[in-house]
């Protein structure tokens, strides 16, 4: 997949330095979305939602456990029938508790692109005219698995899109 991309940029490249200029720039989307006040601001939420769902399922690990604990002073005590009971009994509570965390892993994975999918547009759109504006014929992403073995600094352009962005662009 790498060796097709940079075939592909390669044939690209060849192909714009035949009609002009080629004006390649980088920008590092991570460092853009960390700076912005409503991605701090969403990811506040998405961690405090957390938070609250992992008290709840430490809360009910306690008791599973707690439970457990006593299940196993009474064994001795117990007939056959009734300890099978009380294992299933606390195999189906330990489900419950497993199908609830992933409930919630994948409610989180599904509030976070609701939240971050309007922001991650915005900053495309704000690094898209700051390409043009600076006449930029490629933006590469620093953030992404593309590897960008070297980089001039001087063409980094995450501050021009932080700046686009706090100035109010990209709406």
């Amino acid at each position: 997949m790498k060796k097709y991309l940079f075939g592909m940029l390669f044939l690209i490249s060849v192909a714009f330095a035949q009609q002009g200029t080629l004006k390649i720039g980088f920008v590092n989307s991570e460092t853009i979305i960390k700076e912005l006040p409503e991605a701090k601001e969403s990811q506040s939420k998405l961690e405090t939602m957390l938070k609250g769902w992992q008290e709840e399922i430490e809360k009910r690990g306690q008791a599973l456990q707690a439970k457990y604990e006593e299940y196993q002073k009474q064994a001795n005590m117990l007939n056959e029938s009734s300890k099978q009971a009380k294992q299933k009994e606390l195999v189906e509570e330990e489900q419950k508790l497993n199908q609830y965390r992933q409930e919630k892993q994948q409610e989180l994975g599904v509030q976070r692109e609701k939240i971050m999918k309007p922001i991650q547009e915005k900053v495309f759109k704000a690094i898209e005219k700051v390409a043009k504006e600076k006449k930029l014929s490629f933006v590469f992403d620093r953030a992404t698995e593309v590897p960008v073995l070297y980089a001039d600094p001087a063409y980094d352009y995450t501050p021009d899109v932080l700046i686009f962005l706090k100035r109010g662009g990209g709406k």
